[in-house]
C-alpha cells in the first residue's frame, strides 16, 4: 500500500491532473470514479489506483484487475474532485485518423463539429457528450481549444471521450479544405446568416462550426464555411452559450436524419 506523499506514483498522478504538458509528454490522462473506470476501454487502461477504504468496501468493482492501493488521505490528494469515489484510472490518449471522424457506419453521412478556441472546459466536455447523443461522427478541435484531457472536461463527457472520435488540429482552415474534398458542407452560425438554421437541410455530409465563447469564429474560419446560418434571438439576447448552440444544431441534424 502507498502511504508516502513522496511516492513517485503519487506525484505523477498529481502532475497528470494539473499539467497539460505532462499529459502530452506521457500520452496519458487521469479519470476518476467508478463510471469512468468502467467506461475506459481495456486497451487504453494503463493503471488503476484505489483508496484503502474503497478496496475494503468495493473490491468487486475492479474484479481481477490489478490496482495500487493508496492510503485514504493520500488518495484524496491525488484526486481533482472534492469528494473522491475512491478509484481513479490512468488511461492512454485515444487517437484517431481524420478518416475515422467521417463515420462510415450503415451509410450514414458524416456529421462533424469544428470547435475553434473554446476555452470553457465544461462547454467542451458537454459538447462531446451531446455529440455522442446526437450521432455526431467526429469532432475537430483547434490547438487553442481547452485541453480535452483535463479533469473538468473528462468528467463533463461522462465517458463520451472514449466513444466520440476527435482530433486536435493546428490548422482548421486546412481541415475545412479537406472536408470540402470529402463532400461535406459546412455551416457557420453567423450574424451575417440569412437563413434560420432550421431552414437548411443537414441530411448530407455536414459540419457545424462553433467559435470562441467571447469572440465567436475567426474571420478566416468563418470565411471557409459554405453557408452562414443564424439562430433567431428574441429580446435583448445577442447569442447563445456555445454548448447550447452546438446542441441545437446537432439535434436539428439528428431530427432530419431519423
Amino acid at each position: 500500500m502507498i502511504t508516502s506523499a513522496y511516492n513517485a506514483q503519487v506525484k505523477r498522478i498529481i502532475q497528470l491532473n494539473a499539467k497539460a504538458k505532462t499529459r502530452r509528454e506521457e500520452g496519458c490522462f487521469v479519470v476518476e470514479g467508478i463510471k469512468l473506470f468502467r467506461e475506459t476501454p481495456e486497451e487504453l487502461r494503463r493503471q488503476v489506483f484505489v483508496s484503502e477504504s474503497f478496496i475494503k468496501n468495493h473490491a468487486d468493482v475492479i474484479g481481477g484487475i490489478h490496482a495500487e492501493i493508496v492510503e485514504d488521505r493520500l488518495f484524496a490528494k491525488m484526486c481533482d474532485t472534492q469528494t473522491p469515489q475512491g478509484i481513479l484510472t490512468v488511461a492512454a490518449f485515444p487517437t484517431y485518423e481524420r478518416e475515422e471522424l467521417l463515420g462510415g457506419k450503415n451509410g450514414v453521412a458524416p456529421l462533424i463539429l469544428v470547435l475553434e478556441d473554446l476555452q470553457d472546459p465544461g462547454n467542451v466536455g458537454t459538447i462531446l457528450r451531446t455529440a455522442e447523443g446526437a450521432g455526431v461522427t467526429g469532432v475537430f478541435l483547434s490547438s487553442r481549444t481547452a485541453d480535452v484531457f483535463q479533469p473538468k472536461v473528462t468528467r463533463s463527457t461522462m465517458g463520451s471521450i472514449f466513444r466520440v472520435p476527435f482530433r486536435r488540429e493546428e490548422n482548421l482552415a486546412e481541415v475545412m479544405d479537406w472536408m470540402k474534398q470529402q463532400g461535406i458542407r459546412s455551416y457557420a452560425a453567423h450574424l451575417k446568416g440569412q437563413n434560420s438554421y432550421a431552414r437548411e437541410a443537414y441530411t448530407g455530409g455536414t459540419a457545424f462550426l462553433i467559435g470562441n465563447e467571447g469572440n465567436g469564429l475567426s474571420d478566416e474560419l468563418a470565411g471557409k464555411a459554405d453557408t452562414y446560418i443564424r439562430i433567431p434571438m428574441e429580446g435583448k439576447v445577442e447569442s447563445l452559450n456555445a454548448g447550447i448552440a452546438a446542441a441545437l444544431l446537432m439535434y436539428t441534424a439528428h431530427s432530419q436524419r431519423h
